[in-house]
């Protein structure tokens, strides 16, 4: 079969590998849909911490042809979208409930094999069902979904909140969505391309800015802003040090800030710790998407997740290396591969 493999750092390719075979734990999924993130390009940069020789891809879905011996309660046929972050369900974290802080967490498409190939091999306790009448490019997006439900989890936004949300990609404007539904009545979305805040708009939005026309946190908090004062929560999703800096500086006294997105491992970002002290801020890191994937899953089954304005391109595992290995397009929110084509037209 075709994988798109890591070898080393700065090297990924298309190869042709075996088909794996399922252990008795395991089903063997033919891959639908996957996801590229902004974290493929961190690990073949060598910023993000993997296990190469590696398949990537952690943000799947497909149908199960095959399940292993002691598997009972999900037959070929299936449909799945997978958790790629398998804890080790011993450690004191493990122990604590806090898995997504496993000392031993391996994760699929980062430290074993993943979803960009035909076939992916996934453990059955990491799989979740999803409707077969669900179109499969939407279960590709129930990985991403489950890591922003965690960070809103966090934030404690609810009835009422004032929210801000830093960064018009893929993970920005999910996570609009779910401040709409936690029950925020203001959500602005902060991102220079006026494609993304015009989407953020239809999606939920109330108001969007463009950090390249002024002050985003005058334009947000300042005296004549959107929210004198500040918000109540702000959600940093673009993974970058300008809009970690602006952070902390859109929320108001006793509000909280939630790092959501992904910088570069060893990047440094200046904070003033009197300001998070003297105004009793709240900054949570959120890392992936612990005892979440079924709501998330479900919350795409439903409809309830607006998904197809999310998808700019389909394109087969051939071309997947080169569009991760340059930076997202102009407007692009995401791409799909989709294992099955030669060829996928752009869309």
């Amino acid at each position: 079969m075709k994988a798109v493999r890591l070898e080393s750092v700065g090297n990924i390719s298309v190869r042709n590998v075996g088909i794996p075979e399922p252990g008795p734990d395991d089903l063997l999924v033919k891959v639908e849909a996957c996801g590229i993130c902004g974290t493929d390009r961190h690990l073949l940069h060598g910023e993000f911490p993997s296990t190469p020789p590696v398949t990537l891809g952690h943000e799947f879905c497909g149908i199960v042809v095959e399940a292993g011996s002691a598997v009972r309660d999900i037959a070929p046929g299936a449909r799945i979208t997978g958790d790629p972050n398998i804890s080790c369900g011993r450690c004191p974290q493990c122990q604590a409930g806090r898995v997504n802080l496993c000392r031993n967490l391996r994760a699929i498409g980062i430290h074993r094999d993943g979803g960009f190939a035909e076939y992916v091999l996934v453990p059955r306790k990491q799989a979740f069902e999803i409707p077969l009448t669900l179109d499969p490019v939407h279960g590709a997006f129930c990985e991403p979904l489950a890591c922003c439900l965690h960070g809103v989890d966090l934030s404690g936004i609810k009835a009422g909140s004032t929210v801000a949300i830093l960064g018009g990609g893929v993970i920005g404007l999910l996570t609009v969505q779910l401040a709409r539904l936690a029950g925020a009545t203001t959500v602005i979305l902060s991102t220079r391309q006026a494609t993304k805040r015009r989407l953020a708009e239809e999606v939920g939005a109330t108001a969007t800015v463009d950090p390249s026309a002024g002050d985003v946190v005058e334009a947000i908090a300042g005296p004549v802003g959107l929210v004198p004062g500040g918000v109540d929560v702000v959600i940093e999703c673009a993974g970058v040090a300008e809009t970690v800096k602006q952070s902390t500086r859109l929320a108001k006294a006793g509000g909280t800030v939630v790092i959501l997105g992904v910088l570069p491992q060893g990047e440094k970002v200046e904070i003033e710790p009197f300001d998070i002290l003297f105004r009793e801020l709240r900054v949570l890191g959120s890392f992936i998407n612990p005892f979440v994937h079924r709501r998330a899953a479900d919350l795409v089954a439903t409809g309830a997740i607006e998904i197809d304005r999310m998808i700019s391109r389909r394109i087969s595992l051939d071309e997947a290396p080169d569009v991760i290995s340059n930076p997202a397009a102009a407007g692009e929110v995401k791409v799909l591969v989709i294992p099955s084509a030669e060829r996928v037209a752009q869309q």
